[in-house]
């Protein structure tokens, strides 16, 4: 038996009520297995907080009060700050960045956490401190009831409601005590046994009321490893399982035109290049299906590997579709492709949605014909109108940027067709396992040997007079640059208002000297087209642009990234823009700037983005400071949201459940075996879905 499912009516509990219980369904919190899987995102150990009356000063301590003042104070460099009180002393919060942010967050009479080192001047305070908005609290329940207190996620709709952690943990007291839930273990027994995992009930409990630290590690390490496990049980089944799929196509006829490219090359592959070319002519001479993740960093010539295995397909009588995020990457991949193969009369046809209807009709009734061909594009190639009449390939590049059934679409075109996803964010390879667990995985990790390094450097607003000369000396040694302003969805037009003034007043300023584009995601893509055709042609010296360009884009003279607001980019996001540049054998710059006062998580990136080129490096740094759940974007690219586990810190947790899934399934195909029972229940409950996500992704 596991948990049941029926449909929860909290309404009635202590402390819900009808509109509380309304805003809870709507975060999806009225199903008792999402509530349950609703963890506190961190605890405190009562035992570890400190009275107020007892601090020292340089003390690493951790202190609960009531907010008594709040306010932003005035002088040489103004600072909000708040006063918090246990009762038994005071404690002044002081934080001296995002002011405006602070002043808005706190609010007289709620209770907080604060961690911090401890100074002593007129009183006790922390500066920055780490700190947790516990709402309307009874501390002294708390304290007679438990020696942890669990902090569950917020948002704007609980704070409205009155919602906070002293609602959930008074929920589900209620719950556990009146005894509303029975359980079945899925857990197979020998896997409890092995790594002494409490049993489900108790874990539940244990998680949303821990009575000591010791039960609660116990708790938390068994949801870790099932998170890990379930998802590797799912990779494990469609690997098992993919060979009773239909036979796929097998390209046994040798290419002559990759012959041909290769010969006419003017520069040798590197070792990883010709290893993951190896890998992939493998996978296209079975009959099964490849399926393979190609990944690597900036500047790895992934593109011409891809143009390799395409090259194959269409010289064994197949078409091949390749499907980039934007329009701008897909027209950029397009004149590069069209160019490379121009020698070889390969028939390369470009497929967006800013197309005329006449010119669109023409390139569909060619897909329609079976000759070879080889079709680049948006998302526009997976469109229902498009029929290809001999589908063999298809090759989507930065797939994470696409959703599960767009990619679906693409691949259910053709029948059996092999398929290479790209990926220009280096991802970890705990990461990979996770993610892409069904995959084969090719690493290109190594560069062209005539690449110097990028040098990367930080600079403020107020040198930009510098920067500026800087970069007319770079042109005036024929060479190139781009200007680059961040595009933020919320105030696109602001962004886009801000590069156009950026543009005239560069234009007519500081570069008047010099032949200044701009670009932007909102232009006709002929438009677009002819700004690149300049940029490409060394017609133009700096190209002011947003983040349109952020991949793909392949101009060997432009030597000088400047990246204005870099405080506003995400790690993954600056690695992609600074690999811009550096693309032959000429130094290149990336010159991060921003303004003097920003945020400690910001000035932590760009401190990194100084110190490494390294893009598995920077990958691994971007998962500690953004979290797991957001390195993907999970929603729109079907990958796991975890709860509590963590592929980087849980590494070694990853890779025992991934053994033992993929063990059990060898042994148990069908999860068929008794002591598999209530496992093959609940794989067949809840992951249908995924199931269906995992035969695309």
């Amino acid at each position: 038996m596991s948990i049941s499912y029926e449909p929860f009516d909290i309404t009635y509990f202590k402390g819900i009520g009808p509109r509380r219980a309304e805003v809870l369904a709507k975060h999806g919190l009225d199903d008792l297995r999402q509530l349950l899987h609703f963890f506190p995102r961190r605890y405190i150990d009562r035992r570890n907080i400190v009275r107020m009356d007892a601090l020292q000063e340089n003390q690493e301590a951790t202190v609960i009060g009531k907010v008594e003042s709040a306010g932003i104070r005035r002088g040489r460099r103004p600072f909000f700050s708040i006063t918090v009180s246990d009762g038994f002393g005071f404690v002044e919060a002081v934080w001296f960045n995002s002011i405006n942010f602070f002043k808005n967050l706190f609010t007289i009479g709620e209770w907080v956490s604060l961690s911090g080192k401890v100074s002593f001047f007129r009183g006790y305070s922390m500066s920055h401190p780490d700190y947790d908005r516990l709402g309307e609290l009874d501390l002294d329940a708390i304290q007679k009831t438990g020696v942890i207190i669990p902090l569950y996620p917020g948002s704007e709709d609980f704070k409205k409601a009155g919602i906070n952690t002293h609602t959930f943990r008074r929920l589900f007291k209620q719950i556990f005590e009146k005894k509303l839930l029975s359980f079945d273990e899925h857990l197979p027994e020998e896997i409890r046994t092995h790594y002494g995992f409490p049993d489900l009930d108790a874990a539940y409990k244990n998680m949303h009321l821990p009575q000591d630290a010791r039960t609660l590690d116990a708790a938390r390490d068994r949801f870790i490893y099932e998170e890990f496990f379930f998802l590797q049980i799912l990779f494990a089944l469609h690997k098992k399982h993919a060979g009773e799929k239909p036979k796929g196509i097998a390209f046994v006829r040798p290419s002559r035109k990759l012959k041909q490219l290769y010969e006419a090359l003017p520069f040798e592959l590197t070792g990883a290049q010709k290893r993951v070319i190896r890998e992939i002519r493998e996978d296209m001479r079975r009959e099964k299906s490849m399926n393979r993740l190609l990944q690597g960093d900036v500047g790895a010539g992934k593109t011409l590997v891809a143009l390799m295995a395409a090259l194959t397909a269409l010289d064994n009588g197949f078409q091949v579709a390749m499907m980039a995020p934007t329009e701008i990457l897909a027209e950029q991949h397009y004149l590069s492709i069209r160019r490379m193969l121009e020698p070889f009369d390969v028939n390369v046809l470009l497929l967006v949605g800013g197309q005329g209807s006449r010119v669109r009709n023409e390139i569909l009734a060619q897909i329609r014909t079976e000759q070879p061909l080889f079709v680049v594009g948006t998302h526009a190639v997976s469109q229902e109108t498009v029929e290809f009449a001999r589908l063999g390939l298809v090759i989507i590049d930065e797939q994470h940027r696409f959703g599960v059934m767009q990619r679906g679409a693409l691949m259910y075109k053709g029948r059996e067709v092999d398929t290479l996803v790209m990926t220009a964010t280096p991802i970890p390879r705990t990461l990979a396992m996770t993610a892409y667990g069904s995959l084969d995985v090719s690493i290109m990790d190594e560069l062209p040997k005539s690449r110097k390094p990028i040098r990367t450097v930080w600079r403020y607003d107020n040198q930009a007079g510098k920067l500026y000369q800087f970069i007319l000396e770079r042109v005036r040694a024929g060479e190139q640059a781009y200007i680059v302003y961040p595009l933020v969805e919320e105030s696109e037009k602001l962004d886009l208002k801000a590069a156009a003034e950026a543009f005239e007043f560069l234009r007519e300023g500081p570069l008047k000297s010099a032949r200044v584009g701009l670009l932007h995601g909102r232009m006709k893509s002929a438009e677009k087209e002819e700004v690149m055709r300049k940029f490409n042609a060394g017609e133009t010296d700096v190209l002011v642009a947003t983040t349109v360009i952020e991949v793909g884009v392949d101009v060997p003279q432009a030597t000088i990234m400047v990246i204005e607001h870099a405080e506003r980019f995400g790690l993954a996001q600056l690695h992609q823009l600074r690999g811009r540049v550096g693309r032959s054998g000429l130094q290149s710059y990336c010159i991060l700037k921003t303004p003097y006062n920003i945020g400690e998580i910001a000035r932590e990136r760009i401190r990194i983005m100084t110190e490494t080129n390294d893009g598995f490096v920077i990958a691994e740094k971007d998962l500690e400071l953004r979290g797991w759940g957001d390195f993907f974007g999970t929603r729109q690219s079907g990958m796991p949201a975890f709860n509590v586990a963590n592929p980087i810190r849980d590494r070694e947790v990853l890779e025992n459940a991934r053994r033992d899934a993929f063990r059990l399934v060898k042994n148990d195909p069908h999860l068929r075996h008794e002591q598999h029972k209530a496992l093959r229940k609940k794989v067949a409950a809840e992951y249908k879905e995924k199931i269906k996500i995992f035969n695309i992704s």
